[in-house]
């Protein structure tokens, strides 16, 4: 008797359809296409190649509101940490939905977050030109993307959430400022609180003017830490950036933009975020997929030392004094009352002037954290020796180094105003001279 061949077509189908229709959020996909969306009801999500990253909406109750209510937001996470979820990005941080009906979905160009009314409460507002459809996509890297369908570069983006950090910055984003357009420069934002992700009180940004750039830990307007200018090969004042053996740092500073990024060598075993806390510390968080326990790798400030301008002008810190103001060789406290007193802020002044010439030297103090650069200039073509030459020549230099501190230092940084906000550490700072008069070399 002939045997009756079943139909696998229908089966496999049939199948599928129970499938999809018993289990709606099994097959996950990293791409919203034009005839899309997300919405909060439906609790689908985008998860990025690699299962690392998920784009979706998430709650929050804010204690503090007026009516105790939750707010929704959408945002992208880490799906590959236990417990606690980890968010790296919310898109309407400061524009919250206010009950579970929400929606994103492609309008025209551009990504459009709508309410229950359908009123926008956050879009990507992309003004250019576009060949429709436009796609969006979580990339691998957690990059959250807009492309046109003609693009065949697959770096060239309409839009990306990497452009508008949050508090988080993640491998491959960049922290600094496009010098060409009108782009918004790129700096870190905390959240008001553990569980407010809208705008709080501390941020992290990049100096781009003058000569050198370095980043400011704010508190609102008010500086509460620098890290010094970039060396070469670190920011001078985070010596134990020399210690991440598994980042690659990097600064960019050409004509384009001046930014910084990192990078992580076995980016397949190690996640690394930096993150801007509500508290207002800047922290260095890794872990690993096999342990995926977070690891605060490192915070700052550390110390005391590291706090702004603790010590005032010409005097530096020291952990291993006490009082750990101390003021440079050659000068003396300003006001010696309230430096007694331990109210060291008003820093110190030269106890002998300068001749302004020949007459006189300079100190020179290793392992510091090189003073604040705004008024510091900068000569990319000499070298130290050159450096001392135009110092000595100029009656308001107060100060020099090497710029660049790679194979053996090369560049001249020179300062011409008051020398302030510096530190010395056990190690991993610079070399720094310091103009004084020649009285003040003689030995005690």
């Amino acid at each position: 008797m002939r045997g009756v061949i079943p139909n696998y077509h229908h089966s496999y189908t049939l199948f599928f359809f129970v499938i999809l229709v018993l289990f709606p959020h099994v097959f996950s996909t990293n791409t919203l296409s034009p005839n899309e969306a997300l919405t909060i009801s439906s609790n689908k999500t985008l998860v990025s190649p690699g299962d690392v990253f998920e784009l979706g909406f998430f709650k929050t109750t804010t204690r503090n509101s007026p009516d105790g209510t939750d707010r929704w937001y959408l945002g992208i996470w880490y799906k590959t940490t236990s417990g606690h979820r980890t968010y790296v990005w919310v898109a309407n941080r400061d524009n919250a939905l206010h009950n579970s009906m929400g929606t994103l979905k492609i309008s025209h160009a551009s990504l459009v977050l709508l309410d229950h009314s359908n009123t926008p409460v956050w879009s990507t507002n992309f003004t250019g030109v576009a060949h429709l459809p436009v796609t969006a996509e979580l990339l691998a890297n957690g990059n959250f993307v807009l492309r046109d369908s003609k693009t065949k570069d697959l770096n060239r983006f309409m839009w990306q959430s990497f452009d508008f950090p949050v508090d988080t910055l993640l491998p491959e984003m960049k922290l600094g400022r496009n010098l060409i357009g009108s782009e918004n420069e790129k700096i870190l934002t905390s959240w008001k609180s553990p569980t407010d992700p809208s705008s709080g009180d501390y941020s992290f940004i990049l100096e781009t003017e003058g000569f050198l750039h370095e980043f400011y830990l704010l508190k609102n307007e008010f500086k509460v830490y620098r890290t010094g200018p970039w060396n070469g090969v670190r920011f001078n004042g985070i010596p134990k950036m020399q210690n991440w053996s598994y980042i690659d740092n990097s600064f960019i500073d050409n004509n384009e933009e001046v930014a910084y990024s990192f990078r992580l060598y076995n980016n397949h075993n190690i996640h690394s975020r930096f993150r801007m806390s509500s508290t207002g510390y800047l922290q260095v968080i890794t872990w690993t997929k096999t342990v995926p326990q977070r690891n605060m790798f490192w915070s700052f400030p550390e110390d005391t030392c590291d706090l702004y301008k603790v010590c005032g002008p010409y005097a530096y810190c020291d952990m291993h004094t006490s009082p750990t103001c101390n003021c440079i060789k050659g000068f003396v406290p300003k006001n010696a009352g309230r430096w007694d007193l331990r109210d060291m802020s008003g820093g110190c002044v030269r106890s002998s002037k300068l001749s302004c010439g020949e007459g006189d030297g300079f100190l020179r103090m290793s392992q510091m954290k090189l003073p604040e650069t705004s008024e510091a200039v900068v000569d990319k073509r000499i070298g130290l020796k050159e450096c001392r030459e135009k110092c000595v020549r100029d009656c308001n230099c107060t100060g020099y180094a090497n710029m660049d501190i790679m194979n053996g230092g090369s560049g001249c940084v020179m300062w011409t105003g008051e020398l302030d906000d510096m530190r010395k550490y056990d190690a991993g700072g610079q070399d720094l001279y310091v103009k004084v008069a020649a009285a003040s070399l003689v030995p005690s």
